[in-house]
């Protein structure tokens, strides 16, 4: 056992520990899932680096690591592969749908070590989501399905066993294996609805906060510029990084830690921006977070060059809070909103007596002072979230799998905004909150919106 398989295991255990990351179905910590991946992939290769690849292939995905720190602790093959891993959608891309279609994509440009670690992690996810989940399956092997197309370059022995995985789990189901397109039409149908347009709120503050309103300028340098000048000017700066020119246009960049002494020009270890690092002036803020969740730095482009960059300290700033405070305050309007379309007066059995007290007791507060508020605006926000989850008999359509998740999430989107109100950091220790409760809030304020014009209609 290497010393690197064993520092990417222990790295990536305590990584997802960290943020108490556990398996779906079972609640067993996240690492179980590692090492039965790992386990699959030692059975065709002994390759330390691609194994170390395969402890780490969901950190930057899920936890708060960022692919500069998988390459400072493990190089830049490791890094390289972790990379060619990791998701490269966004939410805000479109439906799911075509989500994974950029994530396929990605993955066929992939290296053949990178597509056998993505099999290994089909197999042990194929047999975990087929024995807990029928419903999702359903949805899950169409799309792996989709995907083996694009790994045929990986180890044939695990693209065989891959195949015979979805294979059984499809005659458990009782559906047909399908290659290249996706399963699931009503599934896909329902997806392809949720339009950015459909929410008035969303279009608000995805127009009107956006990342040239928090990003720093980025100085730059032309390619055969002297280290020793650059490292004079990162001590004048916060920033931490500095663009490199390429005939007058910003074509990298390069870290303060990238600067050597056995370097010639800056030019010799410039980075290439990444697929995706780079967003225009006007890409919102919720784009800019998941950028920031892979990488360290969000580079900004502002008349066709990059001009702009952008950290996780940028994300204290006033403009953002500003931003996370009113999408919340946006999030419980539509969920006040859905209680009083569905529910009407029965919202009140789903609500403890105690808690419908304290809601009266400020309602008569409110109004002696002249404010015409009716009892459920008295309510907490974790009050009306809880209404919500207890009454909803699918919460499918809200972006959930089970009551225990969307509870987790009215907490976490209870704690960010406490946060905001009294002034604490936002991404000091809560980073992957953050990115989820940034993910999630498009997708659930759409479907709430959506469902409550239904039931207008109706």
């Amino acid at each position: 056992m290497s010393d690197l398989f064993i520092r990417a295991r222990d790295y990536a255990s305590y990584a997802h520990a960290r943020i108490n990351h556990k398996r779906k179905y079972t609640g067993q910590p996240y690492q179980v899932h590692l090492k039965s991946v790992v386990q699959i992939l030692s059975r065709v290769t002994e390759d330390p680096e691609v194994l170390a690849a395969a402890w780490l292939h969901d950190t930057v995905e899920d936890t708060e690591a960022t692919h500069h720190q998988i390459e400072e602790q493990f190089g830049k093959r490791v890094a390289a592969l972790v990379y060619q891993l990791t998701d490269i959608s966004r939410p805000g891309d479109g439906n799911r749908a075509y989500r994974k279609a950029l994530d396929r994509a990605h993955l066929e440009q992939s290296s053949d070590e990178a597509k056998t670690i993505k099999l290994a992690d089909i197999i042990d996810n194929t047999r975990d989501i087929c024995k807990h989940d029928e419903k999702f399956a359903r949805v899950y092997v169409g799309e792996v399905g989709a995907l083996l197309d694009v790994l045929q370059g990986g180890d044939a022995r695990l693209v065989s066993q891959a195949q015979k995985a979805l294979e059984k789990c499809c005659n458990k189901l009782g559906v047909e294996l399908t290659t290249g397109s996706m399963m699931h039409t009503d599934w896909a149908e329902h997806h392809e609805q949720i339009a950015f347009s459909q929410r008035r709120a969303m279009k608000i503050f995805g127009e009107n906060f956006s990342a040239q309103d928090i990003a720093e300028p980025l100085r730059s340098f032309d390619r055969d510029s002297s280290p020793e000048n650059l490292i004079r000017t990162f001590d004048l700066t916060l920033s931490g990084v500095f663009g490199i020119r390429d005939k007058g246009l910003v074509s990298g960049y390069v870290r303060r830690d990238d600067l050597v002494d056995d370097v010639g020009g800056v030019g010799d270890v410039a980075r290439a921006f990444a697929r995706g690092q780079v967003l225009a002036a006007k890409a919102s803020l919720h784009d800019v977070v998941q950028v920031l969740t892979r990488y360290e730095y969000c580079f900004v482009s502002i008349m066709d060059g990059v001009a702009g960059v952008i950290s996780r300290k940028d994300m204290e700033k006033p403009v953002v809070r500003m931003w996370l405070f009113g999408i919340v305050t946006m999030m419980e309007m539509n969920i006040s909103e859905y209680i009083r379309n569905q529910l009407v007066d029965k919202w009140q059995d789903y609500c403890s007596q105690s808690r419908l007290k304290k809601a009266r007791e400020l309602q008569t507060e409110r109004l002696r002072l002249g404010q015409q508020v009716d009892l459920l605006d008295c309510l907490q926000l974790t009050d009306k979230a809880k209404i919500l989850i207890a009454s909803a008999d699918d919460l499918e359509h809200l972006g959930f799998t089970s009551k225990g998740e969307a509870d987790k999430f009215s907490r976490q989107l209870e704690g960010l905004r406490n946060h905001l109100a009294h002034g604490q950091l936002i991404t000091d220790s809560n980073w992957p909150q953050i990115v989820e409760i940034s993910a999630r809030l498009e997708d659930v304020i759409k479907s709430i919106g959506r469902n409550s014009q239904a039931a207008r209609n109706e």
